[in-house]
């Protein structure tokens, strides 16, 4: 243990930082979970993640579900629509982040994990087998153990070797609606409006988180525009909402997610996918493989965080080398990937499996690829 009786610093106290804090606390280790705002803030965020995590915890995440999604549509340029059924009992969930995190954050601190809010780090260092984390007025922990959890904006994840060292970016923005819904259980995906992207609109409790995200390329998109076409085909002003410009770290390569007594999970780890911008269930999955890993070398096995690269490459990061792939075709030649991809019989299905998170990229890529190449003129 560390000279302040600590096993574990968790940076961040988004989802993924909390499902750390949660598991290493409920294996009985002693967790510092720190958090620069306020636990549960609202963050921009479309708030879609297959409901497979539930399969991550002990206790029921359904008090922090808004609405279960029953089927998604697609459209090109708001016409050409294709509806995706979703299989299975509430296979995709939408939740707002403000509630998600305040609720994963209270469950950390119920098993053991103790929070401090308003803690910037400052400095990380190595010295003597142990972490040193520094915050802005000088207060100082010291743990052997530390989970980088800091999100898109990370600042320590590269200077620390931990994923990759250029990270890639999706520039998104994102509009909170209050409306009466029309249709809660369905989500929709508009292609053709965004150049190298694509919009989202999940509806939510009390209205929809709506987005306008481009993949590749670092073009200016016109967001007002966007949403000029986009919001009146919901019943929606074209003015309406609360606007909030981010960034999104994609995955982007296969790269080391830990260190010497470090590990890096979630947004910082630039886990989200590339193609359809999924970024709660790898933050949810990263949080808790590296607890169960953190755990281990804790115990002595010094192999233990390596196994923890391995293990979110071999379940998260060979489907995203695929829908990487795809991304980078698709979002270049959009109107012959919704013809060729999105609007072909099967795919429906395929989209449905691949949201609820039973199917991964690496099952359809080489079909959809090839599709697209050779019968797209690519």
């Amino acid at each position: 243990m560390g000279v302040s009786g600590l096993d574990a610093i968790v940076v961040g106290a988004g989802p993924a930082g909390a499902t750390a804090a949660f598991h290493l606390a409920s294996g009985g280790r002693r967790v510092q979970l720190l958090e620069a705002g306020e636990s549960g803030r609202s963050k921009p965020c479309g708030g879609g993640m297959a409901s497979s995590v539930q399969r991550l915890f002990p206790f029921d995440l359904s008090p922090a579900v808004d609405t279960v999604i029953r089927q998604v549509r697609f459209t090109w340029c708001l016409e050409d629509p294709v509806t995706a059924v979703l299989p299975g009992d509430a296979p995709f969930w939408i939740v707002r982040r403000s509630v998600l995190d305040a609720f994963l954050v209270d469950q950390a601190v119920a098993a053991g994990a103790e929070l401090q809010q308003g803690w910037t780090v400052e400095a990380i260092e190595r010295h003597d087998g142990q972490w040193q984390v520094r915050d802005r007025t000088g207060r100082l922990l010291r743990a052997p153990a530390l989970v980088l959890a800091d999100g898109s904006a990370s600042r320590f994840a590269a200077p620390l070797g931990l994923g990759p060292p250029r990270p890639r970016f999706a520039t998104t923005l994102s509009v909170e609606v209050e409306v009466e819904l029309k249709d809660p259980q369905t989500a929709r995906f508009e292609f053709g409006l965004v150049h190298h992207g694509f919009c989202w609109a999940f509806p939510r409790q009390g209205g929809y988180s709506i987005g306008v995200g481009t993949f590749i390329g670092q073009q200016e998109v016109d967001h007002g525009a966007v949403l000029r076409d986009l919001l009146p085909s919901l019943g929606l002003p074209d003015d309406a909402g609360l606007r909030r410009q981010s960034r999104l770290r994609l995955w982007n390569g296969h790269h080391p997610l830990h260190g010497d007594g470090v590990v890096v999970v979630g947004d910082a780890a630039s886990l989200s996918d590339p193609f359809l911008a999924e970024g709660i269930r790898p933050a949810l999955l990263s949080g808790c493989r590296a607890a169960t890993t953190v755990d281990r070398w804790l115990d002595g096995d010094r192999g233990a965080l390596a196994d923890y690269s391995r293990t979110m490459r071999l379940e998260w990061g060979e489907s995203m080398a695929w829908g990487k792939r795809i991304a980078q075709v698709f979002y270049r030649v959009p109107k012959v990937g919704y013809q060729l991809g999105v609007k072909r019989p099967t795919a429906p299905q395929r989209i449905a499996q691949i949201l609820s998170g039973e199917m991964g990229y690496g099952d359809i890529a080489q079909r959809v690829i090839r599709r697209l190449l050779f019968q797209g003129g690519g």
